[in-house]
């Protein structure tokens, strides 16, 4: 076999060898020391990470996005607008009572904190709030849920007038039955006190009554109508509720036979409140007064059971 030099392309000089491999050491220190060496722990996770990222980002992309919710809480403020003039009084209670907390431009618009008859509650600052007529301002939703009231059950009736009609029995001196039919018109002057004015009839009939059983005399029956009329005081004893107690008691006449009688009444019932406006009452009164000749006087003691309905305004 010959033997053949080597060519030029495969020798290597060992020299040439040891220095490209002291410059490839060197520049590995010098990046070691400019830089923080990372472990093969912190790289790991590094590595996995780009390697997974695009696939998240992807899978991210072709996802269907989900509409971006508002705050619920911006969502349910209710607002006003002043459209009515050009400078428009901002009060700090719900009445012209109350001192001015502001003076506004007609198009101002404020949120709603709560509502209390025809009063807006508005907020002016992050500090500071104030009280608006509906008469100047505009509402953008229906603001009715916001009405100040400390609790739903219990209503306040000062100031109300009460209509009752009422029919029931009326038992004249506890011995004669008939039907009553009258009606009554009351007013709140506290929630616990009213004073109402009422008028009834009725149609009395007595029967014959024994006053001498040695000669056997006797009086005839008597049958006559019976006009009476009252002023009376009512106080209740749970104000403001669904079904309200009360006690009353008052003054009045009775028309009968062509003449009038003097007397006064007292009783109890309940009312029961079918709603802001209407109600039913059911109630007992005595009446007591006196009737008859002058020299033959005699006390009558009269028991009223009725039912009626109201109606408040």
């Amino acid at each position: 076999m010959t033997n053949q030099a080597p060519s030029p392309a495969r020798r290597r000089h060992p020299g040439a060898a040891a220095v490209a491999l002291a410059i490839a050491v060197l520049g590995a220190r010098l990046a070691a020391a400019q830089s923080t060496p990372a472990s093969p722990d912190s790289m790991a996770p590094a590595v996995a990470e780009s390697a997974v990222t695009p696939v998240i980002a992807d899978s991210i992309a072709a996802a269907p996005q989900a509409p971006v919710q508002a705050n619920p809480r911006s969502a349910a403020i209710r607002k006003v607008r002043l459209d009515r003039h050009s400078h428009n009084v901002v009060r700090s209670g719900p009445g012209n009572q109350y001192s001015i907390a502001g003076v506004y431009p007609e198009g101002s618009v404020f949120p709603v904190i709560a509502k209390s008859g025809d009063w807006y509650d508005i907020r002016l600052s992050a500090s500071e709030t104030g009280w608006i007529h509906a008469s100047l301002c505009k509402e953008f939703d229906d603001l009715s849920d916001l009405e100040l009231r400390p609790n739903p059950r219990l209503f306040n009736r000062t100031g109300t007038y009460i209509l009752t009609g009422y029919g029931g029995a009326y038992a004249y001196d506890r011995k004669s039955n008939s039907a009553v039919y009258g009606g009554r018109l009351g007013y709140y002057v506290f929630d616990r006190l009213q004073f109402e004015g009422g008028v009834a009839w009725t149609h009395v009939r007595r029967p014959a009554e024994i006053v001498e059983s040695l000669f056997g005399l006797s009086l005839e029956a008597e049958s006559f109508d019976m006009l009476f009329y009252n002023m009376n005081a009512t106080w209740e004893l749970l104000p403001g509720r669904q079904m309200v107690p009360y006690l009353s008691a008052g003054a009045g006449s009775s028309l009968m036979q062509g003449t009038s009688e003097p007397g006064f009444n007292f009783g109890a019932g309940t009312t029961l409140f079918l709603s802001k406006r209407s109600a039913m009452r059911w109630e007992f009164r005595s009446y007591r007064f006196r009737s008859g000749p002058a020299d033959a006087r005699v006390s009558n003691n009269n028991v009223e059971f009725t039912l009626g309905t109201s109606l408040l305004f």
